[in-house]
């Protein structure tokens, strides 16, 4: 079979809504490492890891090994109204690494369940459906996390369950808080957030669900400490705070384990997925035992914690933490994030080089104007593509390329992609400029 007969087969049988990368899609077959292969026996080098998700990398022998050792068992799946020794086990290890005091765990298959969970605990325990949310999130596909999602590229349907009111998300390039200062953002936004408790509100809100580094919004964040100032006011009314670490989460920033802790402040209720299963699907909520309890009726999840994907999640973390991969994610991010702003963080065309560890993004802009390139980024995102390196693309106008790399990559490897993105970013720009 070729490439273009599971093409046309693609579109004959799927919704044209649910995209595929680059202008000849490609199929993956085989992948080792930090390296994946498609159907025409070309070799890529992945920066984008099943977009954060392949968080150790391809054919790990200790994960596959934990999951074949499930599978000789007989029992892939019991429901959770059975005893699950991995997912006890699972659910004691996300506890202790939460840092969220006498934690509770739920697991899921995704993090759109993830939040919506979370959405539900939060929504019983302050007995409200008002939610805060910032601009340019995204919290996933289903009908409350859509609308919490704050990005409309990526708002499927106007119907909502909930009554959201929206904060400004700090980002440095555009946006009200972009205006000012650095030193002076934390304090419009803390004014920001008091002016719509009182305005957008009726007071009894339920969360503020807020990612510490925006995936789809394009590696985009307020200044370290927002979390903590938005919090003492959250505090003063009793509402909760939700920590969306589904791309942030285990380590990926470099600088903490978790995107909250670079605020200064303990999340009520805290979001996982993507890495953690390193390709299985496996996510969940962690939060205080005295929130996560206050859904009043039965509720599980059928396939959430089942025993392969747990098997699989205990072998990551365990992988992870023996091989310090947060210290590896810090020090090798350094290399992209440094290469990068010295090789083309000058050119006009190249708006920012941003992100923290693992977890890069490069946004295209006009020259002179600073409006958003999607074509420019486009053409660069092909560019590394026909160079051998696997990149992702988002941003509110689809202008950012997006790196989320395997932890698990070395220094060489990183030189090596660098010196791919340099190329693509640098012929992008001059076709761009010949046009």
């Amino acid at each position: 079979m070729t490439a273009d007969d599971l093409l046309a087969r693609h579109r004959a049988v799927l919704p044209s809504w649910m995209p595929l990368y680059y202008a000849e899609p490609i199929e993956l077959v085989s992948g080792e490492g930090r390296r994946v292969t498609d159907a025409q026996g070309r070799t890529y080098l992945d920066f984008f890891g099943g977009v954060l998700t392949n968080m150790i990398g391809y054919d790990i022998p200790e994960i596959r090994e934990a999951v074949e050792r499930q599978l000789r068992t007989g029992i892939v799946h019991t429901s959770t109204l059975y005893l699950i020794r991995q997912q006890v086990e699972l659910a004691e290890k996300v506890a202790r690494l939460s840092g969220i005091p006498d934690a509770r765990v739920f697991f899921t298959n995704s993090g759109t369940e993830a939040n919506e969970a979370a959405l539900l605990m939060a929504t019983n325990h302050r007995r409200s459906h008002q939610i805060l949310a910032v601009r340019n999130s995204y919290h996933g596909r289903s009908y409350a996390a859509m609308g919490v999602t704050g990005n409309r590229g990526w708002s499927a349907s106007p119907l909502n369950p909930l009554q959201v009111a929206w904060l400004h998300s700090g980002e440095r390039l555009r946006g009200l808080l972009a205006r000012l200062p650095e030193a002076d953002r934390i304090d419009a936004a803390v004014e920001d957030l008091r002016e719509v408790l009182a305005t957008q509100t009726a007071g009894d809100v339920a969360c503020l669900i807020a990612e510490p580094i925006q995936g789809v919004g394009g590696f985009v964040h307020g200044p370290d400490g927002l979390f903590a100032a938005w919090k003492k006011v959250l505090d003063e009314h009793g509402i909760l705070l939700v920590s969306d670490e589904v791309q942030t989460g285990w380590g990926r920033t470099g600088e903490h384990f978790w995107g909250y802790q670079a605020h200064g402040v303990t999340p009520d209720l805290l979001t996982f997925a993507k890495g953690v299963g390193n390709g299985f699907a496996l996510a969940g909520v962690v939060g205080r035992a005295e929130v996560v309890e206050s859904v009043p009726a039965i509720s599980f999840s059928t396939f959430g914690g089942n025993p392969v994907s747990t098997a699989a999640g205990n072998a990551v973390l365990d992988y992870l933490l023996d091989h310090d991969l947060q210290a590896n994610a810090a020090r090798v991010g350094a290399i992209l994030a440094d290469g990068l702003r010295a090789a083309v963080g000058d050119l006009p065309e190249v708006a920012e080089v941003r992100g923290k560890g693992l977890m890069l993004g490069v946004e295209f802009v006009r020259p002179g104007t600073g409006e958003p390139d999607p074509a420019l980024t486009t053409r660069v995102f092909e560019a590394c593509r026909a160079g051998g390196l696997l990149a992702g693309k988002g941003g509110l106008y689809g202008n950012v390329l997006r790196m989320g790399p395997p932890l698990t990559l070395t220094e060489d490897e990183a030189r090596e992609g660098l010196a791919i993105l340099v190329d693509a970013i640098r012929s992008g720009v001059a076709e761009a400029v010949a046009r």
